[in-house]
């Protein structure tokens, strides 16, 4: 038996008027997720636990069989890990986002992008590299570390974790001055804040992106920190061989720290215009050498963040007709598939939220009662099976819930 778990990052969503009261996953054309959903075993999965944070650190170590109230100790570590950034027992690594701050009518700053238009790879190496020259100046021992895109990481060598940092996509169109960061080790957190805004202001990469019409990334912030993580080999725990598909940091460093392989995509962006058909094929080929394929897809997460409807419709569909519908054509082997998103993200909050989230566990030449309604948010209304999503990966392996 082989396994797959696909993950469309974000897609559970709330009822929009503006789709005449359906979610972006109901006015969508799935046929594909339709069909593990009236032919396998659907529930509803609780992937954020109370009192951790509603990101997707937390519930994609939820869904690969780890229980995140023991072994979660923050974000970074684990994007740290995929960078192959080998951390001290006393490292403090925190994601360091490179983001738009603007100003509103009254002149206050707030986070106008998360994302910095999505600025490029290389823009923002460059932009890392500025940050490093200017922190050594100082004679500090903190770096920072490029990543892809506007995901970067910082690393603070016998440092502080216990600030309250506020993830950049839970604050946007909002004031920044409520949301500094605040407790342990704020001060210096605030301070390497506020020199980054000084430096990128007028750096030649920003004033190349305004000639362009595009948002500068003219400030940093950083969340998610944490120490290194301690996790049990998956192979350990499951008896499987397993693999990761994915363009961001996050989820390839929970593959590095549970001692899953990586496999790299060409194309796979992270974004809505990631390659989709190539991470299937590449899963379907990966099923020859493992047991298990974790193929995780960031863009309807992004179209949500970004509070627009029509691409979280377009980023679904092509994930059910370019993903799904690919592997279901291409399977050969006696195969389990578990479907789901890893938490949702509405439009309306543009954000992470921590309700339920319908899964499906569908296994090749076996129909199961199922979900006539098709793969959507109903799922999860319907009476059917509520559980942790940590328990998700006993009951896919082996059956039964663990």
């Amino acid at each position: 038996m082989k396994y797959l778990i696909l993950i469309g990052d974000g897609m559970a969503d709330r009822p929009l008027p503006l789709l005449g009261g359906k979610t972006p996953l109901q006015a969508a054309h799935t046929p594909n997720m339709d069909r593990l959903a009236r032919e396998g075993f659907a529930g509803a999965a609780v992937t954020l636990p109370n009192g951790l944070p509603n990101g997707s650190d937390v519930a994609n170590l939820s869904i690969l069989g780890y229980d995140p109230r023991q072994y979660y100790t923050g974000r970074a570590p684990f994007e740290a890990a995929s960078m192959g950034i080998d951390l001290a027992p006393n490292d403090v690594a925190f994601r360091c986002n490179l983001v738009t701050i603007g100003r509103n009518a009254a002149g206050n700053q707030v986070m106008e992008d998360h994302s910095a238009g999505q600025l490029t790879s290389a823009e923002g190496k460059i932009l890392v590299e500025a940050l490093n020259t200017e922190v050594a100046g100082d004679g500090c021992d903190i770096k920072f570390y490029p990543g892809v895109s506007y995901r970067n990481i910082m690393i603070w060598p016998g440092g502080k974790a216990g600030a309250d940092c506020t993830p950049p996509h839970d604050i946007l169109g909002k004031e920044i001055a409520a949301y500094m960061p605040r407790g342990e080790g704020a001060e210096l957190i605030s301070k390497l804040m506020d020199i980054s805004m000084m430096l990128l202001e007028n750096h030649p990469v920003n004033k190349e992106r305004i000639s362009k019409g595009k948002r500068p990334a003219n400030s940093i912030w950083l969340w998610g920190q944490g120490l290194k993580p301690g996790l049990k080999s998956f192979n350990s725990i499951y008896g499987k061989k397993g693999a990761m598909i994915s363009a961001v940091d996050l989820t390839k460093g929970l593959a590095v720290a549970a001692g899953l392989s990586v496999i790299n995509v060409p194309g796979a962006t992270g974004y809505l215009d990631t390659n989709y058909k190539g991470k299937a094929e590449y899963a379907l080929k990966a099923l020859k050498d493992v047991d298990l394929v974790y193929v995780h897809v960031e863009a309807p997460d992004e179209a949500s963040h970004e509070g627009k409807a029509e691409e979280k419709i377009k980023a679904i569909e092509d994930f059910d007709s370019l993903v799904v519908g690919t592997i279901l054509e291409g399977l050969k082997d006696d195969c389990r598939v578990l479907l789901m998103p890893d938490h949702a993200t509405p439009i309306e909050v543009r954000t992470h939220t921590a309700e339920p989230v319908p899964f499906v566990i569908w296994e090749s030449g076996k129909k199961q009662p199922g979900f006539e309604g098709g793969y959507n948010e109903a799922i999860t209304a319907a009476g059917k099976s509520q559980t942790e999503a940590h328990k998700l990966m006993g009951l896919l392996i082996k059956g039964e819930l663990s």
